[in-house]
């Protein structure tokens, strides 16, 4: 069980439903956001581009999540275009990594404390790791001590710690490949039961889904390594990897395969949590905005983004658990 100080709770329950399910909308994407933006078209780019679509999203599709993710440095007057029930959770992370680094070392905002990010009205701290549980050990003390710094600061403000952490292999750069596929299970979970310990003081853990779904048998359009039993087993091992409460992250893939994928893993016996869901919500939407502008980017998502946060709240209800029951 989650030991919560008062203001941990009340602050988990802003970004929750009534039922303790966690239907959060992440836009804190920065780099590839503008990419996305820059390769739509010419009508939108740059800073001023990034800052007007994050405040049409959460104009637009706060009203149907429970709380959004945004980052400090292009998300602030988003935060203040949410709906007034919506919560809001802050990135502290410098978006991306250095590539001429070796081990994808994590790096804070410089202009930027839990403190601060407190004080422009956060009701969570996020930071984004990169991590493979095989590494040189040297990498991961790094990062083990850093993400301890980080569980410090948010117990020191009283604001709860939610730790996204995406998996790699340092031996292969493909996350996308067939050899990957096969070793991701054991990657998402053993960081799982890394960043349960309690030095970290991690609150609520953001993971990849333990399987890509694109590699079992059911949702393979190719090859598949994993059958429908055997990755039904790895979410079921993933529940067990952890005592805190887990939501999943979409990372990019469609708004339907997300859904079927929570469908699944409510089947398998996951005890996820809720979601903290960006790509698979509001990508589409990016092109019209990009390259007819403000008001074909708005009724995009005035339609279909609706639609898709619409029925992701409704797989949600029938899917996810209640944190309540991880929490004293």
């Amino acid at each position: 069980m989650l030991e919560l100080t008062k203001n941990k709770l009340e602050a988990l329950k802003r970004l929750s439903d009534e039922n303790g399910i966690i239907g959060a909308l992440a836009i804190d994407q920065r780099g590839s956001l503008k990419k996305m933006i820059t390769s739509g078209g010419t009508s939108h780019v740059g800073d001023e581009g990034i800052i007007r679509f994050k405040e049409l999203v959460s104009e637009e599709l706060t009203p149907y999540s429970t709380a959004i993710l945004l980052d400090p440095e292009y998300g602030l007057p988003a935060a203040k275009a949410r709906n007034k029930d919506s919560g809001l959770i802050v990135a502290y992370e410098k978006t991306g990594y250095d590539a001429s680094e070796v081990g994808r070392l994590p790096d804070l905002l410089t202009e930027w404390s839990v403190k601060r990010l407190k004080e422009v009205g956060a009701d969570a701290i996020k930071f984004l790791l990169y991590y493979d549980c095989d590494e040189d050990e040297k990498i991961n003390k790094y990062k083990h001590v850093y993400m301890e710094r980080v569980g410090s600061e948010c117990a020191a403000e009283d604001l709860p710690f939610f730790l996204e952490i995406v998996t790699y292999d340092a031996k292969n750069d493909d996350v996308k490949s067939k050899a990957y596929a096969k070793v991701k299970p054991h990657k998402v979970i053993e960081a799982m039961k890394e960043f349960s310990k309690p030095q970290y003081k991690v609150d609520v853990l953001k993971v990849e889904v333990p399987v890509d779904m694109n590699f079992v048998d059911v949702y393979s359009e190719g090859e598949f390594v994993f059958s429908k039993e055997e990755a039904a087993f790895f979410f079921k091992e993933q529940s067990k990897a952890t005592h805190l409460p887990f939501i999943f992250l979409s990372a990019g893939v469609s708004a339907k395969l997300f859904q079927e994928t929570l469908k699944f893993a409510k089947d398998s016996g996951s005890t996820f949590n809720g979601v903290l869901c960006g790509r698979a919500t509001w990508k589409d939407g990016v092109a019209p905005f990009a390259i007819n502008g403000e008001q074909a980017g708005r009724d995009w998502l005035k339609e279909t983004g609706k639609r898709n946060t619409e029925e992701l709240s409704f797989v949600l209800k029938e899917t996810a658990n209640s944190w309540f029951a991880k929490v004293e």
